[in-house]
């Protein structure tokens, strides 16, 4: 079995970042993300406080706008119209979850689609729809860049998506399918799941349940793809494969902590950049 390791690529793709941000400055435009967390959730600082680092790495400046929980809808979609308008800022993200008090939908609706690096806005999604992306959801192309690291080609390949959620699962599928993959994308509402997942090639799992791929819902040989992040029963970080029974049938398998979720964060950074390079030939 092949360890996929997501700290080598993610800094393979953030040296190539690197590169890209010194010609830009070079040329005159300056990539900044805009980041706001809106109340106090832990695992959100942490996120934020982690781009924030990758950011510094890569040479991208990057703004923090830290909103009490208690901030209105209005006052939050006041700041984004700002940063919207403000030419400087290039990259805007807003991270999720937000408060109960706060309708994501019309947040996210709200972000300038070139600025929108996480691409969840319909526009960005509609382009990954038609097979025509302009800025990619980045956990989906995290993934993505690592089969393409591995010398994985999903072309032709029975391709198996647990879960479908508007921010791994569908676009997953998309970008799969845009690969040439032979696409099956499953949820809870599935019919005899292992069936179906141990015929995949590539099994990419994103259902957010410790430990819930098991060594019989894999192929032999199979390329398996860890998208989870839960806390197993001792409270330690694990994904949604059971490593330790599934890494003797795999062929390929990333690990958790150590995996796609390096990769997320660097292909926000690749984001980041195109839509600096996408404003600049568009005279923004």
């Amino acid at each position: 079995m092949k360890r996929i390791d997501g700290r080598e690529i993610s800094e393979y793709i953030k040296t190539q970042v690197r590169a890209e941000v010194e010609t830009l400055k070079a040329g005159g435009v300056f990539p900044c993300l805009a980041v706001i967390i809106v109340g106090d959730d832990p695992a959100s600082r942490t996120y934020v406080n982690n781009k924030k680092k990758v950011c510094e790495q890569v040479g991208i400046r990057s703004l923090e706008f830290a909103l009490p929980a208690a901030t209105a809808q209005e006052d939050l979609l006041s700041l984004i119209r700002k940063l919207n308008a403000d030419d400087s800022v290039t990259g805007i993200l807003c991270q999720l979850p937000l408060p109960k008090t706060i309708e994501e939908k019309v947040v996210l609706n709200a972000i300038d689609p070139k600025k929108d690096v996480d691409a969840f806005h319909p526009v960005n999604v509609g382009h990954i729809m038609i097979g025509d992306p302009v800025l990619l959801p980045c956990t989906p192309a995290g993934v993505m860049e690592m089969l393409r690291y591995e010398g994985i080609d999903p072309s032709g390949k029975n391709c198996v998506v647990i879960g479908r959620s508007n921010i791994v699962g569908k676009p997953m599928a998309m970008l799969l399918m845009a690969a040439d993959g032979t696409v099956t994308v499953c949820h809870s509402k599935t019919v005899d799941l292992v069936s179906i997942t141990s015929q995949a090639d590539i099994l990419v799992s994103s259902v957010g349940k410790a430990k819930f791929v098991t060594a019989d819902m894999v192929k032999p040989g199979a390329v398996v793809i860890d998208v989870g992040m839960n806390r197993d029963e001792n409270g330690k970080l694990c994904g949604d494969v059971d490593f330790t029974a599934v890494q003797e049938k795999a062929g390929y398998l990333t690990p958790v902590p150590g995996g796609v979720g390096l990769m997320t964060v660097a292909m926000l950074m690749k984001n980041t950049v195109t839509a600096a390079k996408m404003q600049m030939t568009k005279g923004k």
